[in-house]
């Protein structure tokens, strides 16, 4: 019968299918687990194996197609036999975890089979090894894994045969049982029935052709979560900072709101949209950039203290630390400024340590990252000075000594596009702020906040309360990443108006020159790309804002990234569970 197959097990663990290619497997011992290897008779198994080392991707596409002719030929005589290999539902009575728990003290080679210990269980299977009349399957599911014991003495009828010729690594099983600890330990399911829950079509990847393309890990996240366990532990993990994030700052008195993530005007961030055309009401309406201009309207409205967990989208480039789709948390609270939202930083930030890593110290890609409060507060000018020994303060206003004293200074720092960026500044302040983001910025490994924007770069913020040509506004970089971005909210309307128009001219302006593209280097040429797309005032915050908003303090912060601090994840990649990727060629 073609279908029954000998299976050549190897007892390297899974986690070598990811060795070369995943962030998690550094330091963390993965899941290990047998890989198949099918062949016609026993002699073939090693052939088989070294076959596959040096097989070509067409091969390997032909192996797969003729695994899944095959188990379509198992789907088939499942049905003659009158079982149904895709059920409706299954009756579990225990996790795995459970089990391993509540038969913790059980001894070895000692079986438990009162009324009691009767348990159904359900999972896919991940490993499996015959000797003639004794089976062991081990199974997995949402909590860990548990193995099955299968004599085919317990079995009735052909079930044992069944187990043996119908049912593969990959197969989600349901089984019911008595509990026993082998004489090697295992804690196991002593099988007296089972079923084939959901038959599995294609393999799992071996060791020698798995997911060790890290393209193709993210393309098909099903596949890495079930043969790297600790994929899905980051999502779990994920989930539980979001519920601590919605916890700490509902405690605080915070209220969850919804707002549109299709509007009329692209607002609250300078970045490129998507846009999208509404057949109805003819019009083009864009995918949010940021939830701020429609919170603030809720401070408006009479609301004192608002946040929104949810999803902006950037039409811009990806990298490790950017997706054209992301999840942030912003929020904003009447009667305060910006000093506030410091506080509000550290509480999210150290709670959501605490709930994943029990600890404030942790391991972030070989740098010891230490979170014990307070973090450190230092403005960009003072952080520029003490990293290139330029105090801007002294630089007055005039641009062009202020730029030939910096590319003087940090000639040895600077390439090409660094140079270009400086010339391009066309402001004192634009200038202070390019040379923090290339000098300051990649050396800020621990937690700080970075005080006092210019108010050229800070649109939405409120004027500094001492320091004229400065803003109430901090970031806060982590291993030399921005975090968390936060002001101290601009509530006069005409000056809001006012910066927010020259904002969009400035940024026509610069489109103009993008399109007519005239005498452009090549450099210039990439950098007036960005500017390409239409940028249009919100009249209707503005018109909001003349209502009368309270002072208020404001923060955006990236939950992708957090998650990524926490999780000593090296790729945005690897903490958003459907990335963005390339059309596959």
């Amino acid at each position: 019968m073609e279908a029954l197959k000998v299976w050549s097990l190897s007892a390297r663990p899974f986690s070598r299918l990811f060795r070369s290619s995943s962030p998690f497997s550094s330091g963390k011992r993965l899941y290990s687990a047998f890989v198949v290897h099918c062949s016609t008779t026993t002699s073939g198994a090693g052939s088989t194996t070294r076959n596959r080392r040096s097989s070509s991707s067409a091969s390997n596409t032909s192996d797969r197609e003729a695994i899944r002719a095959i188990r379509l030929k198992k789907v088939e005589e499942l049905r003659n036999k009158g079982l149904e290999p895709y059920a409706y539902k299954w009756e579990k009575t225990h996790t795995a975890i459970q089990l391993q728990d509540i038969y913790r003290n059980l001894g070895n080679g000692e079986e438990s089979n009162g009324e009691d210990d009767h348990v159904s269980i359900a999972g896919r299977i991940v490993a499996r090894r015959a000797f003639g009349k004794l089976a062991f399957l081990t199974l997995r599911d949402d909590s860990g894994t548990i193995q099955l014991y299968c004599e085919k003495e317990r079995l009735l009828n052909d079930q044992f045969e069944q187990l043996k010729t119908l049912v593969d690594i990959g197969d989600i099983l349901g089984a019911c049982g008595s509990m026993k600890r082998t004489e090697k330990g295992e804690l196991s399911v002593v099988v007296d029935s089972f079923a084939i829950l959901t038959k599995s079509l294609l393999p799992l990847p071996d060791k020698y052709h798995g997911l060790t393309d890290v393209d193709k890990r993210y393309r098909q996240r099903y596949v890495d979560m079930i043969a790297n366990p600790e994929v899905a532990d980051v999502f779990r993990k994920r989930a539980k900072i979001v519920s601590e994030i919605r916890k700490t700052v509902e405690s605080l008195g915070f209220v969850e709101v919804e707002t549109p993530v299709l509007q009329g005007a692209a607002g609250g961030a300078e970045a490129r949209p998507f846009v999208t055309y509404h057949n109805s009401l003819g019009r083009d309406l864009y995918l949010r950039i940021a939830t701020e201009l429609h919170l603030k309207r809720m401070l408006v409205g009479g609301f004192e203290k608002v946040y929104e967990i949810g999803r902006i989208f950037r039409n811009e480039g990806i990298s490790t630390r950017h997706n054209p789709e992301f999840t942030t948390i912003e929020m904003y609270e009447a009667y305060s400024d910006y000093e506030s939202m410091m506080d509000m930083a550290e509480e999210i930030v150290t709670q959501c340590a605490l709930a994943v890593q029990g600890k404030l110290t942790i391991d972030y890609q070989g740098v010891d990252i230490c979170l014990e409060r307070p973090w450190r507060r230092e403005t960009m000018h003072n952080l520029v000075k003490e990293a290139t020994g330029i105090d801007f303060s002294e630089l007055k206003n005039d641009l062009e000594v202020a730029k030939d004293v910096v590319v003087r200074t940090l000639e040895s720092e600077l390439d090409s596009k660094d140079k270009f960026a400086i010339e391009a500044c066309p402001s004192l302040g634009r200038l202070l702020n390019e040379v923090f983001e290339i000098v300051v910025e990649p050396k800020l490994l621990q937690p700080t906040f970075v005080l006092d924007y210019p108010i050229e770069i800070s649109p939405l913020a409120k004027p500094h309360r001492r320091h004229a040509g400065l803003t109430e506004r901090f970031e806060l970089f982590i291993c030399g990443r921005e975090l968390a971005n936060a002001f101290s909210e601009l509530t006069d309307p005409m000056d809001q108006r006012t910066r927010l128009e020259e904002q969009v001219r400035q940024h026509n302006q610069k489109r103009t020159e993008a399109v007519l593209g005239a005498d452009c280097s090549e450099e210039e040429g990439n950098k007036n790309e960005d500017y390409s797309y239409e940028v249009t005032l919100d009249d209707d915050f503005l018109t909001a804002l003349e209502y009368g908003m309270p002072p208020a303090s404001g923060m955006g912060l990236g939950i992708d990234r957090l998650v990524m601090l926490l999780t000593n994840s090296a790729s945005i990649r690897d903490v958003i569970a459907f990335p963005v990727l390339k059309i596959q060629q």
